[in-house]
């Protein structure tokens, strides 16, 4: 973290659209916390450059890094077997794509807390001091549990292997420390989304973060954990979305990507693209040739499915990915309702609930990705035959948005995984190793994760 953070924290991090800097001491008023709170939000977009125009860079730590890890994508050209075997090193990018711009965020959010709760009373709204540090703490939390999810032990809460928590601007005085445990993690997570969800605005947005968005967070946070009581949180959480939130279903799954973006009513918090910019249609289709490609399991999972027609695409004899690429290609999904639904419908299963109840949910998701035989569904009258399909349902439905297929996989038992992803041998591939350079500059972290070096 501290050779991808501390090294850019009085520039890039704090990087408005305008490419002006923003620190602390430049939040003097309302107006001037608003313009630093919208960098928080271009952290979460990962702003920078892209063949030199200003772009969003979400598709390779957000969306093809883990549909690789799940294994349903696939470099044409064999060239990256560390994700074939799901054996990814120190040194790799994969192991620095999601660690750099995760501590990026945390840093820039926390930069925001300090200073908009340090504004006199004369310069700022109470309410909207409260909304600004509600949203940075969000973004501080979802920071914070990509680490949690992606370098440490999440699945263990009483696991050594947890986040080097920042919960201060990075400076001198506290850029090295030691990891601590899972559980503080979950903690320190879940008490910043408890104050999104209590003070982040209510009203529609998908662009911003909102208490709705908090709640979607906070199921996420929760199914990944699955301790005691959890799935019952999942249900109720999910439950108030889906009945009380303003977002809805989308009628046609596929306008959602292909023509409306973020004019959909399902998206509950997307980035917003620049002007331009071409990174995530090179990620998908690299001058007409996929970069990367449906595996055998992908295209068995889509066999008979409508939606084929429209994720997949020949181009120049291979199997791509084709489902940004229509004209809202460069929007990206954090959180989408259809994710709610197939969480409520995963908690219930995994809580022993009803399984018509859930059964419902999966076939509404479905219906609206145009599916109409539902006899498989229908089927499914044992809690470990639904959640198979609740698993396959999202892998479809949720290919390459923010990771969810990668984490749905690692939430079976590890024999279920091994038989969906055989390259996985232990449970320490569920996991990527902390990036090597981090150990050089903060020798304090502690020890890398088991089954790496450093």
């Amino acid at each position: 973290m501290i050779a991808y953070a501390l090294s850019s924290c009085k520039d890039q991090l704090n990087a408005l659209p305008s490419q002006e800097k923003v620190d602390g001491n430049v939040v003097v008023d309302q107006k001037s916390a608003e313009v630093a709170l919208n960098g928080v939000y271009y952290q979460f977009a990962e702003a920078g450059t892209y063949r030199s125009v200003p772009s969003t860079k979400t598709a390779d730590g957000h969306e093809v890094t883990q549909a690789h890890l799940a294994g349903l994508v696939e470099d044409p050209n064999g060239n990256k077997n560390y994700f074939k075997n799901n054996l990814i090193t120190p040194n790799s990018f994969v192991a620095t794509s999601i660690w750099a711009p995760a501590y990026n965020l945390v840093n820039t959010a926390n930069s925001v807390i300090t200073a908009v709760t340090d504004l006199p009373t004369s310069k700022i709204t109470e309410s909207r001091r409260k909304s600004i540090i509600a949203e940075a703490k969000f973004m501080r939390a979802y920071g914070h549990a990509r680490l949690l999810w992606y370098y440490a032990e999440y699945k263990d809460p009483d696991s050594k292997y947890g986040v080097f928590l920042h919960t201060k601007p990075i400076n001198t005085d506290n850029m090295a420390g030691a990891r601590g445990r899972v559980k503080d993690a979950y903690d320190f997570i879940l008490a910043d989304i408890d104050e999104a969800i209590q003070n982040a605005p209510t009203s529609f947005a998908n662009i911003t973060v909102t208490s709705w968005t908090a709640k979607a967070l906070k199921a996420r946070v929760l199914i990944n954990r699955g301790a005691a009581g959890d799935y019952n949180n999942v249900i109720t959480l999910t439950d108030d979305i889906i009945k009380n939130s303003p977002y809805t279903l989308e009628t046609n799954l596929k306008d959602i990507f292909l023509s409306k973006g973020l004019s959909s009513n399902e998206v509950m918090l997307g980035t917003v693209p620049y002007a331009g910019q071409v990174n995530k249609r090179d990620n998908y289709l690299y001058f007409g040739t996929p970069p990367i490609v449906a595996t055998s399991t992908l295209k068995t999972l889509l066999e008979n499915d409508p939606r084929v027609s429209w994720l997949l695409k020949n181009n120049q004899n291979y199997i791509g990915i084709a489902k940004y690429l229509g004209s809202q290609v460069e929007v990206g999904y954090m959180f989408r309702l259809t994710e709610v639904y197939l969480m409520q419908a995963e908690a219930i299963t995994r809580n022993n609930g009803n399984l018509s109840t859930a059964k419902t949910l999966l076939k509404t998701v479905m219906q609206k990705a145009g599916i109409s035989d539902f006899s498989i569904v229908e089927n499914a009258n044992t809690a470990d035959n639904l959640m198979m399909e609740i698993y396959k349902e999202t892998c479809k439905n949720l290919l390459c948005e923010d990771g969810q297929e990668w984490q749905a996989l690692l939430r079976f038992p590890l024999s279920t995984i091994q038989t969906l992803r055989p390259s996985i041998k232990s449970k320490n591939q569920f996991i990527l190793p902390i990036p090597s350079g981090e150990f050089l500059l903060n020798p304090s972290i502690g020890e890398q994760n088991p089954g790496y070096t450093k």
